[in-house]
């Protein structure tokens, strides 16, 4: 059964030493190993997670990277952990990362926008972040929205349903609880504990983040066993997407055999296919 972590700057605050035993135990225990990490090649914390694979020459080690905000990728993780428990392997697990990041719903109420840099924040909304008292609801996946956190002015949601989860402090939640929650015809709240890279991540301390998301294990598997699958001509897994996440090679001829796959039939030639090369940074 494979395992899936999210990759927080906390994971700098291990020894490389330790954090390699650490992945390595993972590794022994669960056979593979998804790990959500940051978009940003030169994210500390996603840097350091590849070196890691390159001490272990680990290819059952899948770095995926999400533009997610912190709450959403640490519900997209538990997801995964849940679809983990289900006969979906590991190739088909990393590749619903991406898949189920567009169910997701994830934005934050804010205090500030002053330090705001994930969606595109106007002069005069940055005037207006300087008046005490004032909070804006911004969204940052799907889709980019900023706006006063007003009654008759809710964002757009999802079109099915939903739970929502809410995490933060320093900011009245009242809005994302009951406005929000009401437009978007939230199926039931959920607090959880506000991830660490949140404040970071949203530009300021005093925040309220939420995330809309499907709490429906079956659901999400009619979701993801729903998309083609394709075998990985260099590994041998059952992939979804172009791609395969643990070994990197693409799958856009979709012709040749994979490793493991039964010899050709005489007379037709089916080329080696070659391992890609990874850079050194992603090794």
């Amino acid at each position: 059964m494979p395992s899936v972590i999210t990759v927080t700057t906390d994971d700098l605050a291990l020894s490389l030493e330790e954090q390699v035993t650490r992945t390595s135990a993972a590794l022994d225990a669960h056979g593979h190993l998804v790990a959500l990490a940051s978009p940003d090649p030169n994210d500390p914390a996603r840097r350091r997670l590849h070196t890691v694979r390159s001490a272990l020459e680990a290819d059952r080690l899948a770095i995926v990277p999400l533009g997610l905000p912190p709450l959403a990728c640490t519900l997209l993780a538990e997801q995964l952990r849940q679809l983990a428990g289900t006969d979906i392997g590991p190739g088909v697990l990393a590749g619903a990362a991406r898949l189920l990041s567009y169910y997701l719903y994830s934005g934050a109420l804010l205090g500030s926008v002053a330090k705001l840099d994930r969606v595109p924040v106007g002069v005069g909304t940055h005037m207006k972040s300087l008046v005490p008292g004032r909070n804006f609801a911004v969204i940052a996946h799907p889709e980019p929205y900023l706006g006063a956190a007003e009654i008759d002015q809710v964002p757009p949601g999802p079109g099915y349903l939903t739970q929502l989860a809410v995490a933060g402090k320093g900011v009245d939640p009242g809005w994302v609880t009951g406005t929000l929650a009401g437009a978007w015809r939230t199926r039931h709240l959920r607090e959880v504990p506000l991830p660490p890279d949140s404040a970071r991540w949203w530009g300021t301390s005093k925040l309220v983040e939420f995330t809309a998301y499907i709490a429906d294990v079956g659901m999400l598997y009619q979701l993801v066993t729903s998309v083609r699958r394709d075998t990985c001509t260099w590994c041998g897994l059952e992939v979804i997407g172009d791609q395969c996440l643990f070994c990197a090679t693409r799958l856009g001829g979709r012709a040749a055999p994979a490793k493991h796959a039964a010899a050709p039939t005489a007379g037709r030639a089916v080329e080696t296919p070659r391992r890609p090369q990874l850079e050194p940074h992603k090794r």
